[in-house]
């Protein structure tokens, strides 16, 4: 095959893939016109928000060549700090910002861990999916935290007000940020040295980046990203509860490899991962309407998971 035509069509393939899983429900569904209604459209948008926020964050540490399986905990840590600050009568954009700052500083913590220790990303960050799970349910005395009704509710809605926002704020917020965060990875060095450090290490290095410096910067500011993924579970909710998004990190890995990253580092994309997001979100969604267990959503990820490692690394193979 043409090697442009190969390159263009695995640039397609996010978009491709995302075509089939709306193309099998609506086909599976009872009602197609339901299943591909505006108001079912805009649940799935509202549904994204979190592992898209997510997915954000994560495709820079996959393009570095690392990974994060503590994100679920993060999400549940960050929201129930968030909660607490509303709780405790402090303005709404600073609870906010305490529920972001948390996610960037255990970001913080696991990029430390894995360049002064020298821990295996899998590992350290494995470790901080139990310690931040554990600080979650102690600041939530292992309850859930219930905050008082402000605009912090509103950001993760199916329906907002005013009407014309159309979907819920958290989208609009989404958008930009992955605006944001594709200028970083390609408009900066910043953004050249990520794709260095998971690339080749040892050669980034010998060029003069210092990676241990940028892997903490890039788990911490992944850390942000999921700080804020927080704050729209517990917008959600209304509430923070230390026990909630179990899995949501097999959720986020799996937007972004369908989304084009590379578990080997080097490759990925912010829009790729985006698609890879909404693949997910129509995924459970199809799978709700057609009143299949959790169970069965599960095994689907997870094969989708290992089929889209397997492709990624079938195409490195013939590179």
């Amino acid at each position: 095959m043409n090697e442009t035509l190969r390159q263009r069509l695995s640039a397609l393939a996010p978009v491709l893939g995302l075509v089939f899983v709306i193309a099998v429900f609506a086909v599976m569904s009872d009602d197609p016109e339901q299943y591909l209604s505006p108001r079912n459209l805009r649940i799935v948008f509202a549904q994204t928000i979190i592992v898209a926020l997510g997915a954000i964050g994560m495709t820079f540490i996959i393009i570095s060549g690392g990974i994060d399986l503590a994100v679920g905990s993060t999400i549940a840590l960050a929201g129930v700090v968030t909660a607490l600050g509303l709780r405790e009568g402090y303005p709404p954009l600073v609870a906010v910002l305490g529920g972001v700052v948390t996610g960037g500083v255990v970001g913080v913590v696991n990029g430390l861990a894995i360049t002064r220790l020298k821990v295996l990303p899998f590992i350290a960050t494995l470790g901080m999916l139990g310690v931040a799970r554990g600080v979650a349910k102690w600041l939530g005395n292992q309850q859930t935290v219930n905050a008082p009704a402000t605009w912090v509710n509103e950001l993760a809605v199916t329906f907002p007000s005013p009407s014309w926002l159309l979907v819920a704020p958290g989208v609009w917020i989404s958008l930009l940020l992955a605006v944001l965060a594709t200028f970083l990875l390609q408009r900066t060095v910043f953004g050249r040295r990520v794709f260095a450090l998971g690339s080749n290490e040892a050669a980034a290095r010998a060029c003069g980046v210092p990676t241990d410096r940028l892997k903490v910067w890039v788990y911490g500011l992944a850390g942000l990203l999921f700080g804020l993924s927080g704050v729209m579970q517990m917008s959600r909710l209304r509430q923070g509860d230390p026990t909630v998004a179990i899995g949501t990190e097999l959720d986020v890995i799996a937007a972004v490899v369908i989304g084009g990253g590379s578990l080997a580092g080097g490759e990925g994309s912010i829009w790729g991962s985006l698609i890879g997001a909404l693949v997910m979100a129509f995924l459970r969604n199809g799978s709700q309407q057609m009143g299949w267990p959790n169970y069965v959503q599960e095994i689907i990820i997870g094969v989708i998971i290992v089929l889209a490692v397997a492709a990624d690394r079938a195409r490195r193979a013939r590179g």
